[in-house]
């Protein structure tokens, strides 16, 4: 029995000891935290060796090509936007030279939520053109933004490698086809059309229209949205008059076939040289300007060569190429 007792009695010593023990060890963080400044100053020592293992070494340079890291999430996501967009430029950038081009295509500004308002330019009229409700003519979109539309006419050069360089360098431009041209390979212009280019009526036979009837210049017109509806699936809103000529029946037959707009251009541009409506002999902003679909064999270069001046240009003096259709 004694041993008994005694081996209990050792036991209660035991357990009175780890007693102690724990409570000292308890204590021990609060008094330490208590005599360095409490709660406070532990998470104060915890920043700071947080800060020493995360910071960047002091007085280190980047090796060329490399960057210290952004270590605060706001600052890594923008160093990782800004590492994007130099990535996007550089390959713009190798894109334009690939194509011959000195720098990429300026990027256009969104186009207004509120479409201009368009009015015939003055001296484009044709009697009681307002009054009537006749599709107005214009040469310029009103806008402050440094920006300019490529339009291109007829349909008569099918050149695969303008295709793939607009498409490349993302150049939007407004197409004007007729039909006697543009018939020899439909579906060169469907491509074109997939790729987000708006097919317009520049008439089915591209006659002088102010020397034909009103009936005569119905059929021309008419006759060429009921083309393009049916090979590509649009009636266009935009007609351009051959030779930009017209009268009160060729805009009076444009109208009663759903024709909204009749744009023509205030400057022209060829593979070698540009020409010009206004007396300053420069572009200005929202200026509408006309090519066409020429080749060598026509002209004196290519469909590319004639972007090339046309971007060159462009470029050069501060201006994005923008969509025609987004500002009417």
């Amino acid at each position: 029995m004694r041993s008994v007792g005694q081996k209990y009695k050792n036991r209660s010593v035991i357990r009175a000891g780890i007693t102690a023990l724990t409570v000292a060890a308890l204590a021990s963080p609060l008094i330490s935290g208590c005599a360095e400044g409490g709660s406070e100053g532990r998470t104060e020592r915890r920043t700071e060796r947080r800060t020493a293992a995360t910071a960047p070494p002091k007085n280190v340079r980047p090796a060329p090509g490399q960057e210290l890291r952004l270590h605060a999430p706001p600052a890594r996501a923008l160093d990782a936007y800004a590492q994007k967009l130099r990535r996007s430029y550089a390959a713009r950038a190798a894109t334009a030279k690939r194509w011959g081009l000195t720098a990429p295509p300026l990027t256009a500004p969104p186009p207004p939520a509120r479409k201009p308002h368009l009015a015939t330019r003055k001296g484009f009229e044709v009697d009681d053109h307002e009054e009537r409700g006749l599709p107005p003519v214009f040469t310029t979109i009103p806008t402050r933004d440094k920006i300019v539309f490529l339009t291109i006419d007829d349909g008569a050069e099918k050149d695969p490698a303008f295709l793939r360089m607009m498409s490349e360098l993302k150049i939007p431009y407004t197409a004007f086809l007729s039909d006697y041209l543009v018939k020899e390979d439909y579906g060169y212009f469907r491509k074109m059309r997939d790729r987000g280019v708006v097919l317009n009526n520049h008439t089915l036979h591209h006659r002088y229209l102010p020397a034909l009837s009103y009936e005569r210049q119905k059929t021309e017109i008419c006759g060429m949205q009921d083309v393009i509806k049916k090979r590509y699936g649009t009636r266009p809103a935009l007609f351009r008059p051959p030779y930009g000529n017209y009268n009160e029946d060729s805009l009076r037959a444009a109208k009663s076939c759903g024709v909204k707009h009749v744009p023509l251009w205030n400057e022209e541009v060829f593979a070698d040289h540009w020409d010009y409506r206004e007396w300053d002999r420069d572009i200005h902003p929202g200026d509408i300007v006309l090519s066409h679909f020429r080749g060598k064999d026509d002209g004196k270069g290519t469909m590319p060569d004639m972007v090339r001046r046309f971007m060159k240009l462009v470029t050069a003096k501060g201006y994005a190429v923008a969509r025609l259709e987004d500002y009417l």
